[in-house]
């Protein structure tokens, strides 16, 4: 089990290449001295795989300072290659059903002609979202991470290389849905972005301050169902700004529209 934050470090990523259908499987597990090692399911590998597993499970050492060493050492990486081709590289977090995707489908579609913007998905399992993305237009791989309930910087490293953005694009980063997890890891994006629905509650940048005091931008989403839910805006906004003064915060709604200019317009002004 992973130490840092809770979810299996022995399980499987599969990465998928939405346009051409080819599926890459690794098998990963962390040693006791932090080391990640992947593999994939030939039967030359089951002796060694049965090695990894028992010396994993008979060791109980604290990784988390290694694993979280050797995650930011490739999200420098990973950040570099972002810097090196001019692309804005965005992580999107949210608690499942805040309207990550719709969002995401909704920016692509008004934004095509525009900026590219190019899509690695997050799930631990199907690719019904990347595949609403793909209906756009918009290059998009998906990463299924199994047990696992976050992206992490190598996930991503692995991903670009599928996707291969162009050069003065953007690359939208939904990660799994979690409020929790994907705040501590550092995947070389250039800024966080966390995604509220006013369908959960406005005491949520209390109720997960690392997530928000991490993040550079709060949406605040489904600003149209204000008047059928119970859900207070300023106090949200007040959370929000208690935990992180520099927090920026956009209200919109992806069904009608409203706000997208605004958020678009900070889009257009970060790339």
């Amino acid at each position: 089990m992973c130490v840092t934050c809770g979810c299996s470090d022995d399980g499987e990523t599969k990465i998928t290449n939405l346009q051409t259908g080819e599926a890459e499987h690794n098998h990963y597990h962390t040693l006791p001295d932090g080391t990640v090692i992947t593999h994939s399911h030939s039967h030359d590998t089951h002796i060694e795989a049965s090695q990894i597993h028992a010396k994993i499970h008979n060791t109980t050492i604290s990784l988390e300072q290694d694993i979280l060493a050797k995650n930011n050492l490739i999200a420098a990486q990973n950040r570099g290659w972002f810097k090196g081709r001019n692309i804005l590289a965005l992580n999107l977090m949210s608690s499942p059903g805040a309207g990550k995707t719709t969002l995401l489908t909704r920016t692509i579609n008004d934004l095509k002609h525009k900026l590219s913007i190019s899509v690695i998905e997050g799930d631990q399992e199907t690719a019904n979202d990347a595949k609403k993305i793909q209906e756009t237009g918009s290059k998009v791989i998906q990463i299924n991470t199994g047990t696992g309930c976050h992206l992490d910087a190598s996930m991503i490293d692995r991903g670009l290389q599928q996707l291969n953005p162009p050069l003065d694009s953007i690359v939208m980063i939904e990660n799994v849905g979690n409020l929790v997890c994907p705040a501590l890891f550092d995947l070389g994006e250039n800024a966080k972005v966390v995604i509220l629905s006013v369908t959960e509650g406005e005491d949520k940048p209390l109720k997960y301050p690392h997530m928000f005091r991490a993040s550079d931008v709060m949406i605040l989403t489904k600003i149209d169902l204000l008047p059928y839910v119970d859900f207070d805006v300023q106090k949200c906004i007040e959370y929000a700004k208690q935990v992180n003064p520099q927090i920026q915060i956009f209200q919109i709604s992806a069904t009608t529209g409203a706000g997208l200019e605004n958020w678009y317009a900070w889009l257009t002004a970060s790339l």
